[in-house]
């Protein structure tokens, strides 16, 4: 299988250098070698194969700093082979995965196997999120050093928040000495209560129990202290609501070493999208008000929330068919995001095409320590999409195991044509169309 490519007639976006131009780009061995001119004039003696993209967009590989893998010990809602095989069909390149999988990734053993597991699959990237606390219970520090050392990236309780402040406060400081982010699962348990969905006017005409904006934005600004205090990098995972959008800015314009995600449920849904119960709209933290929602895309915008991340999050059909009260949280989003973001926000002219790969491309990998794949000399990780093909979300198409999407039946706008992973093509759009 070739991993030396001479992409021609391709629209290359780049969101480091802030614009999309028409460009060559020569992949020699897995590494991007050459772009412009010079691509075409190397190609020949690398024995590049070419491929004519016909003015789709070539842009770095999406990165997910968000998901939920599953593996070990809940291989029944994903396996980390079905999550990086819709991955990479979603375009994304790298994924990190987070630590609430049963036992949780709280020991470097943990990390070692899914990345075993991660490599034996052979598609996407993944680059695990270690546990803050052992067992995510909140009581005490995991070592930190040592799963640094196997391999974390960052450091999470993602699922639970750590409700202890002194013992968040220790968490940062030792993330700051290892130099590695904490990304923060933002709620005030006792807020949150029994709470299924958005406290507002629909909880109330469905007779729910709600969840307030409060119980995110306390929080954040609590988590956003305890950054500014301790000097540490610190990440909100899946901002929903307006307070932690005004909370964040307001930090970053002190100073504070923060940043901030969103998922692409948050910018196109609101609590509405429950209609009759629909489970497969649930997840944590719930689908908010219109207010909510048009401030999260302000946030993206003016550069405040910098990232878009899927929060991944699969259960088999039996777990998300029940009553809504009892439904476990969470959606899936892999294999749906691009559409989501192109058709939400790139089409209506909240994003540009830049902005919105930026926050899928450079913030993450700015998040994880990644390098850039478009600069020369590094691994070749790519997507090709067309940015204007319009499709309908079918779920039976899914390659995850998931089918809990809020998305079904939707019409996106966006589809990805290729990825590659150190100039290996692991999803092929055509020959998959032609299985």
């Amino acid at each position: 299988m070739s991993n030396s490519w001479l992409f021609i007639n391709a629209r290359l976006a780049d969101p480091t250098e802030g614009g999309v131009k028409s460009e060559d780009l020569l992949v020699v061995d897995g590494v991007t070698t050459a772009r412009g001119p010079a691509a075409r004039a190397h190609a020949g003696a690398a024995r590049a194969e070419t491929l004519d993209l016909a003015g789709a967009v070539l842009a770095p590989g999406l990165v997910d700093a968000h998901v939920h893998l599953r593996e070990p010990g809940q291989s029944d809602k994903e396996t980390i082979a079905t999550g990086v095989a819709a991955a990479v069909a979603g375009g994304f390149t790298s994924v990190a995965c987070m630590p609430n999988t049963s036992p949780a990734i709280d020991e470097p053993a943990r990390l070692a196997w899914v990345l075993e597991r991660a490599a034996r699959a052979g598609l996407a990237r993944v680059h695990p999120v270690a546990a803050i606390t052992p067992g995510l219970l909140g009581e005490r520090l995991a070592d930190l050093a040592a799963l640094a050392e196997a391999g974390a990236v960052a450091f999470s309780d993602d699922g639970r928040p750590v409700m202890h402040a002194g013992l968040m406060r220790r968490a940062l400081e030792y993330a700051k000495d290892l130099g590695l982010p904490v990304i923060t699962h933002a709620e005030d348990l006792a807020l949150r209560g029994d709470g299924v969905m958005n406290e507002g006017a629909v909880s109330a005409r469905l007779g729910l129990p709600g969840i307030p904006a409060a119980c995110e934005v306390v929080a954040v600004m609590r988590d956003l202290e305890l950054a500014a205090l301790t000097g540490a990098r610190l990440h909100v995972a899946h901002v929903s609501a307006a307070g932690s959008v005004d909370a964040l800015r307001a930090a970053k314009a002190k100073g504070v070493r923060a940043s901030g995600e969103t998922a692409p449920h948050y910018v196109a849904l609101t609590d509405e999208a429950i209609g009759e119960y629909d489970t497969n709209a649930k997840m944590n933290p719930p689908l908010r008000s219109a207010h909510d929602r048009d401030a999260v895309i302000r946030g993206l915008a003016d550069g405040t929330i910098d990232t878009i991340a899927t929060d991944h999050a699969p259960h088999t059909p039996y777990e998300k068919q029940g009553e809504f009260a009892a439904a476990p949280f969470g959606v899936i989003g892999l294999e749906t995001a691009l559409g989501v973001v192109l058709q939400h926000l790139v089409v209506p002219g909240r994003l540009t095409l830049v902005q919105a790969l930026a926050a899928l491309t450079t913030a993450p990998r700015a998040l994880l320590g990644l390098p850039d794949p478009l600069a020369i000399g590094s691994a070749a990780d790519l997507t090709a999409f067309d940015p204007d093909a319009r499709w309908v979300v079918d779920p039976a198409s899914f390659r995850s195991k998931g089918r809990n999407t809020p998305f079904a039946g939707h019409t996106l706008t966006g589809r990805v044509l290729g990825t590659w992973v150190g100039g290996r093509r692991v999803f092929d759009a055509a020959a998959q169309a032609a299985r």
